[in-house]
């Protein structure tokens, strides 16, 4: 067993054969938590079930659950690409137990598969508990047969966090929440720091957590008191691409078939071989991660925008075309990366695979658009780096960071990325008060967003190939033909001089107006930049 096919399979199958229903993986926009950006855990889609308000025809579950980790808390976006593991999107494996069996079933459960069904060495297998969970240490030590000096007791981090410490979990202040015990696998001294106090914890790949199980047993009330819950629950959580990097005797989840296979598409696409430069090798993990990212966001409905979720997942493209200009590509090329993720992942995701000419329409689109604003922000930005250098400063103003967020649509991260190579930082203060400049004018002059409406609209105009190219950094006058034309968030045929039109739930006065595919001189491209999101196209 080495493909990652077969390791998500035989997990699906071995807890389906003990009495689990398998679920198929929820979409990456939960439908039951508006907290959440994105699906993030495994567990999010039984959110309602683990706290009684849902009641389900049964009461063991499995998944493998495909997640995005890349915004909010998460916000790690920069580490992509550069370190083994950091990832946007990935697969969580998880088994799940709503007042069934608890602590001793999960164990039992873990051990077997992780050497009986997987065949790992159960002398690399390392194991943690919290500090005061007795119970789970000795089912470790006396019932599997862990030796003692493996099964390690972690307590709360540091500064007293309420929830989401080390080895004890929570939804949230308040709510179900309980201890955790994880398994780690040891790679072996020559992977590790080689420091002599080198074991689990340590910020090293040697020791690599593979599996977290969090038994569910109290529910926290508002002054901290844990009450136990009246039928406790296990909420598990195994990373396929660990998991993967395990068996398949590798070194980074980059090297693994979930990966790999992707980089050696942008191999042939490049022309440029995967571990021959360092940088190149950055710019192709971080063009495989986002292709993955990128094409489940836009199937599971999310689209680039400058808000919300659909920022996020601007972030990520942005991202990846930055890296894709890095290894030389001049045209769009994120879209192929991303309808390959979805032919590739068919097998596990068939639904999503069928949406791909509609995802490689969304992501062409954005390109297009990006290919130009990078190249002027990055002009700006080097000149900006330039005079910082004449001066000895290493801080980018505020100013300059706005305004490529602003106008050239660079978002914070991006631009800091770029920078942060040659030693730049940036002052991120005083872009602060930029934004909230402009928030102030947004509140005086915009009410309401229109936001789900526009997003139907948009989702129905890109699926029939109908998009905008903005010229209006090349020229500051333009005639265009007209689309669609968009009133009150819905299509229309026609649109009366002077008469209310526009996009994105934002109206706007139209220049002048006519049927669909008559030529319209617009008023401004100032008015034009401002609508560049409308279904326009420069004639």
């Amino acid at each position: 067993m080495k493909t990652s096919a077969e390791i998500r399979q035989a997990f699906l199958d071995f807890f389906e054969q003990r009495g689990h229903r398998v679920v198929d993986s929820s979409p990456l926009v939960p439908g039951n938590d508006p907290t959440l950006l994105f699906t993030n855990a495994g567990m999010v889609q039984f959110k309602d079930v683990f706290t009684g308000r849902e009641k389900r025809s049964y009461n063991r579950a499995v998944t493998s659950q495909r997640c995005v980790r890349a915004g909010g808390k998460h916000n790690d976006l920069e580490n992509v690409g550069y370190t083994a593991r950091h990832h946007t999107f990935f697969e969580m494996l998880g088994n799940f137990s709503f007042g069934d069996y608890f602590k001793e079933g999960a164990i039992e459960y873990a051990w077997e598969l992780m050497t009986d069904v997987y065949g790992l060495d159960a002398d690399k297998l390392w194991v943690t508990v919290y500090q005061t969970d007795d119970e789970a240490y000795d089912i470790w030590t006396r019932q599997i047969g862990v030796p003692a000096e493996r099964v390690i007791r972690i307590g709360d981090k540091p500064g007293g966090a309420r929830y989401d410490s080390d080895n004890f979990w929570a939804m949230g202040d308040t709510g179900p929440c309980g201890p955790c015990s994880e398994i780690f696998y040891d790679n072996g001294e020559e992977i590790g720091c080689g420091s002599p106090g080198c074991t689990v914890g340590c910020d090293c790949d040697r020791y690599m957590e593979v599996w977290n199980n969090v038994f569910m047993q109290f529910d926290r009330q508002p002054d901290g008191e844990l009450v136990p819950l009246p039928k406790p629950a296990v909420d598990t959580g195994m990373g396929l691409e660990r998991l993967a990097t395990v068996m398949q005797k590798v070194q980074s989840n980059y090297d693994t078939d979930l990966l790999r296979d992707i980089i050696a598409y942008i191999e042939r696409l490049s022309g440029k071989s995967y571990g021959d430069n360092e940088e190149d090798d950055v710019s192709m993990r971080v063009m495989a991660d986002h292709s993955r990212a990128t094409a489940f966001l836009i199937a599971d409905g999310v689209l680039p925008s400058n808000e919300g979720r659909g920022y996020v997942l601007r972030r990520i493209m942005r991202r990846a075309m930055r890296h894709a200009k890095m290894l030389d590509f001049e045209d769009p090329v994120l879209f192929k990366t991303a309808g390959f993720v979805l032919d590739f992942m068919a097998g596990a995701y068939p639904a999503e695979a069928q949406r791909k000419d509609f995802v490689a329409r969304v992501v062409e689109n954005e390109e297009e658009r990006f290919i130009v604003t990078l190249g002027n922000g990055l002009r700006i930005l080097q000149d900006e780096v330039a005079q910082l250098k004449q001066a000895g400063q290493t801080v980018v103003p505020g100013e300059t960071v706005f305004k490529l967020y602003d106008t050239y649509g660079f978002p914070v991260d991006l631009t800091a990325d770029i920078v942060e190579k040659d030693g730049y930082s940036l002052d991120e203060a005083g872009f602060e008060v930029c934004m909230e400049v402009q928030r102030a004018k947004a509140r005086e002059h915009w009410k309401g967003s229109g936001e789900e409406a526009v997003s139907a609209i948009y989702k129905k105009l890109a699926d029939q190939g109908i998009r905008s190219r903005f010229s209006g950094y090349e020229k500051t006058e333009d005639t265009g033909t007209v689309l669609a034309l968009i009133k009150s968030g819905e299509l229309v045929d026609e649109a009366v001089c002077g008469g209310a039109v526009g996009g994105l739930g934002r109206t706007r006065r139209a220049a002048s107006a006519g049927a669909v595919g008559s030529k319209v001189p617009p008023r401004s491209w100032r008015a034009r930049v401002r609508s560049a999101d409308m279904a326009w196209a420069s004639g």
